[in-house]
């Protein structure tokens, strides 16, 4: 009888160690987890507000591409040419060339150039060269006559005017994109390790942007990129140390009258004193906005901003973002809603 008090209290006691470990172990996991963790705040994690894209918004983007030129076919002018060089929807226009069929669809382009010449950031010109030529998408339309030399095409649809010269190719074919709900965007998410690039270039050669203009990627289908991705737009305050206008704000003043030893921003900087040095290469990098993948081509990809917290800039970096489920996105948008209606 002693002999099972005793083992029943040698079991009893090895239970109690083992949970005591279990419970221990447990502690620790959370406190490493609570290390690492990151507080969801409506300051770095605010609801996207996104903006869907349009007909207009697909097939007006424009691209850039290494193909090389595409004039086989141009516009030669119009029913009113030569008192009119500006065609749009429900115009008629004259096509040089005999291989056009009755029927057929037509994507009318423009070569572009940039009659400014004005650089956004260091060596932008060499870049946009490297990525491809710049492509205007103007209208839409099918040839309806080919009894004479030149084929007349009718415009169906027009982004902007059609004026001779200007290119006519094979119809240009936009996917439908499956859109992503709002989610609540982290606006110092570390990097992935996924595809980066980089905004090389805007539609109209713009180069502050916001929420629905398109921009041109450094990265296309020869990185995997596929119409519907997502890519976060990211900055670095290295990047707007760089920035001829931005970096005036750096060399500003920002002492306080009270301090008695004013921080200083860098060693050689505008801005001095016997207080710490900041090295603002170390701060975090910030996200601004949130773009997605309208085309691709193999070296580029055009993408419309859906997303933006701030100006975005021609030269802002961008990264590939992870793949949503439809489960995810499902509680994504169920988080996210209570927030937006807030």
């Amino acid at each position: 009888m002693r002999t099972i008090r005793v083992a029943l209290m040698l079991v009893l006691l090895t239970g109690l160690a083992v949970g005591q470990q279990v419970l221990d172990a447990s502690h620790e996991n959370e406190s490493s987890i609570q290390a690492v963790a990151t507080t969801v705040t409506t300051s770095t994690h605010p609801v996207e507000r996104i903006v869907v894209p349009t007909y207009s918004d697909l097939n007006c983007a424009g691209f850039l591409s290494q193909q090389g030129r595409m004039d086989s076919a141009f516009v030669a002018g119009g029913l009113n040419t030569p008192h009119a060089t500006s065609f749009s929807a429900g115009q008629v226009v004259y096509l040089s060339g005999s291989h056009f069929q009755e029927g057929e669809r037509i994507t009318f382009l423009r070569e572009l150039r940039d009659p400014n010449r004005f650089e956004y950031f260091a060596g932008q010109r060499k870049l946009v060269r490297e990525t491809g030529q710049p492509y205007a998408e103007l209208a839409q339309g099918h040839v309806v006559d080919t009894r004479q030399s030149m084929a007349i095409a009718h415009l169906d649809f027009s982004c902007a005017g059609v004026a001779p010269g200007d290119l006519a190719v094979k119809f240009i074919s936009h996917p439908k994109i499956s859109y992503r709900s709002p989610e609540k965007f982290d606006i110092f998410a570390p990097p992935n390790g996924k595809t980066r690039g980089r905004i090389v270039m805007a539609k109209d050669f713009d180069g502050v942007l916001g929420t629905g203009q398109k921009v041109y990627l450094t990265v296309g289908s020869n990185q995997g990129v596929k119409v519907g991705d997502y890519f976060r737009i990211t900055r670095t305050y290295g990047q707007e140390l760089q920035d001829p206008v931005d970096s005036i704000s750096f060399k500003a003043s920002d002492v306080e009258d009270t301090q008695k030893y004013p921080a200083r921003m860098g060693k050689h900087w505008f801005n001095r004193g016997q207080g710490p040095t900041i090295d603002v290469r170390e701060m975090p990098r910030y996200s601004v906005g949130e773009l997605i993948i309208l085309g691709t081509t193999p070296t580029s990809a055009t993408g419309m901003i859906t997303f933006a917290l701030q100006d975005v800039h021609v030269g802002d970096a961008v990264e590939l973002e992870p793949q949503v489920t439809t489960a995810q996105a499902a509680a994504a948008a169920s988080s996210a809603a209570p927030a937006a209606s807030r």
